[in-house]
């Protein structure tokens, strides 16, 4: 058995096509082909049933590529470690996000981090919550930036950001005018009437704002849902709810489509984290950039810290 072997099984499990498997893996189909018969006859098992339109994974081929995944992610880790004795500067490292949150806070920190180790390639993988904590309980993912509650237990983390939570309410909503009018900030329990517009379930921060409604006594209205933050947000302002939003997304007031956001009593926070999986080795490259994250991101508080 090669490694090699267990690569072309993972990706014909992946991809559930010989054609698409093998233009991923760079090689001739037929020969993939070869390679995978070889195998399973080596191994004495069906890995894979074809058909001609289809290919399935049997219950032992589900069972290889699951322990071929741990085993081409360790020898990855080993590769890592290796190359960080011998002080190799070149690597590659995969970073997952949150779409929106990425899109405000990586181009802050990207570009310092490839200013300072110009030869490691970064890999963004953006996808929701749930999906990004499997690719890193997997080794897909060297990294994610997510915020907590994190659900899957194989998982630590190092937090990075601590951000207020505030009430987006439309322009024309009585609360908005506690804005103009230097009102006190809004009791959650005071919304427990209220239409909320919310992220769909797989995002990390819906289960925040539900569990904001709860701990203040109510379960929340939901009358839309979106994937996208920023729908929300425009939802909200076209008067369809309210939302909870997390204060590094806030619109301009000049900009098109925007709430009004109105500061809440108990001053709830969110905190981000860059999550990796639990014992996994952590290269110079992942300690890099989580030490480059930190370090750009108070930088940016501090100078946005009122004087």
């Amino acid at each position: 058995m090669e490694l090699r072997q267990l690569q072309y099984a993972l990706q014909i499990a992946i991809d559930k096509n010989f054609s698409r498997a093998a233009e991923k893996l760079h090689i001739a189909q037929p020969s993939l082909s070869q390679q995978l018969s070889k195998l399973e006859k080596e191994l004495g098992v069906l890995l894979f049933q074809r058909t001609t339109n289809s290919v399935e994974v049997t219950y032992a081929g589900t069972r290889f590529v699951e322990k071929a995944q741990k085993i081409l992610d360790m020898v990855e880790q080993l590769k890592q470690e290796m190359e960080d004795i011998s002080q190799m500067r070149k690597g590659k490292l995969v970073v997952g996000s949150l779409p929106i949150t990425g899109a405000h806070v990586l181009p802050l920190v990207l570009p310092v981090f490839q200013e300072r180790y110009p030869e490691i390639d970064i890999v963004l993988v953006e996808e929701t919550t749930s999906n990004l904590e499997q690719l890193t309980a997997s080794g897909q993912a060297d990294i994610s930036l997510l915020s907590l509650p994190l659900i899957d237990d194989s998982l630590d983390y190092e937090p990075v950001i601590e951000e207020e939570i505030v009430l987006a309410v439309p322009p024309q909503h009585p609360l908005a005018a506690r804005l103009t009018q230097g009102g006190r900030p809004v009791d959650i329990a005071e919304l427990q009437e209220e239409p909320f517009i919310a992220l769909k379930r797989g995002q990390g921060f819906r289960q925040i704002a539900i569990e904001l409604c709860n701990d203040a006594g109510f379960a929340p209205n939901i009358v839309f849902e979106s994937s996208n933050i920023e729908t929300v947000q425009s939802l909200v302002a076209a008067g369809m709810g309210i939302a909870f939003i997390p204060r590094m997304l806030l619109r301009g007031r000049g900009s098109e489509l925007a709430p009004a956001y109105v500061q809440l009593s108990s001053r709830p926070t969110r905190t981000l984290v860059i999550a990796h999986r639990k014992g996994r080795y952590l290269s110079k490259a992942v300690v890099a950039f989580m030490e480059t994250f930190r370090k750009v991101m108070e930088a940016e508080r501090a100078k946005n810290r009122p004087e």
